[in-house]
């Protein structure tokens, strides 16, 4: 199975995880109707496999944790525990990851090479030589994407259960009112729930650019140790990126500021691991 085909398959299971996670449940008037300590599991298994197996535990272990930590504390810990258990199953899938962004440079040499020769022997003698890359450097494309398929629906299970945990739609964290939207608390004068905005945005960012900056300080290093010439490589659409911190950040504006402190969190762990993995890399 080509890298094209996969990332099709992959990126329409997402679509699905993504319409099943993201409709909640609501009461007759319209609002989203909340998880209490006491609501039982067999309620949720009515709303399907899904919220009862994801969200459910999710949104029960926030409740419980933040009557003794505080509503801040209780998705700090859920979200590292998360990813932790995560990381054990997708560790090798984060090490490809990153190896790929070291390669890129090779890569794009390699897709530069065969550049406008379309016909199927140019298709295949590229092929080939990408496959021989990743041997060289014991990389599997499939698995470097075995990361995101597994965080995607942990993601979207996250978002629906800090939407709909009982303790964050009353919690307050160092006295900013984690319900309402940033959009809300600028209205309000609420300059906290900003502050936790902005700083989302730039971990989000930042969680983005490590792993490539990782990756040219390597290459950078490697050029100077066989005395040749350092080229910085063209990133291929960087619109992409800064478009997407874009979209993040307008889509943040309009949910509850938890949820900005939730992907505050996330992308502070990613960014641990990032150089956690990269630091094991340099020793192997």
């Amino acid at each position: 199975m080509n890298k094209k085909r996969m990332l099709t398959i992959l990126t329409v299971i997402m679509m699905v995880f993504l319409l099943t996670g993201c409709t909640m449940a609501t009461n007759p008037d319209g609002s989203i109707k909340l998880i209490y300590l006491t609501t039982p599991f067999s309620e949720m298994m009515q709303e399907g496999v899904f919220a009862a197996i994801l969200v459910y535990p999710l949104a029960q272990a926030i409740n419980f944790l933040s009557s003794h930590i505080g509503v801040g504390g209780a998705i700090m810990l859920v979200t590292l525990v998360i990813n932790a258990i995560v990381l054990v199953f997708t560790f090798r899938s984060n090490v490809d990851m990153q190896r790929m962004q070291e390669l890129q440079p090779e890569l794009n040499k390699i897709q530069k090479k065969y550049e406008g020769r379309d016909d199927q022997v140019s298709r295949q003698r590229m092929s080939m030589e990408m496959t021989k890359l990743y041997e060289k450097y014991d990389v599997k494309p499939g698995m470097a994407m075995l990361s995101t398929f597994i965080q995607f629906p942990i993601l979207i299970a996250m978002y629906n259960a800090v939407r709909r945990s009982a303790a964050v739609a009353t919690g307050v964290f160092f006295g900013v009112d984690l319900a309402l939207t940033p959009t809300q608390s600028f209205q309000n004068g609420s300059w906290g729930a900003i502050v936790i905005y902005v700083l989302m945005l730039l971990a989000q960012l930042t969680s983005i650019l490590v792993p490539k900056l990782l990756a040219q300080a390597k290459a950078k290093k490697e050029a100077e140790l066989h005395h040749k010439r350092y080229e910085k490589p063209q990133e291929a659409n960087p619109m992409m990126t800064y478009g997407m911190i874009i979209f993040i950040g307008v889509l943040m504006l309009s949910w509850p500021t938890a949820l900005s402190l939730y992907y505050l969190i996330f992308s502070i762990v990613n960014i641990i691991k990032t150089l956690a993995i990269n630091k094991l890399m340099q020793k192997v």
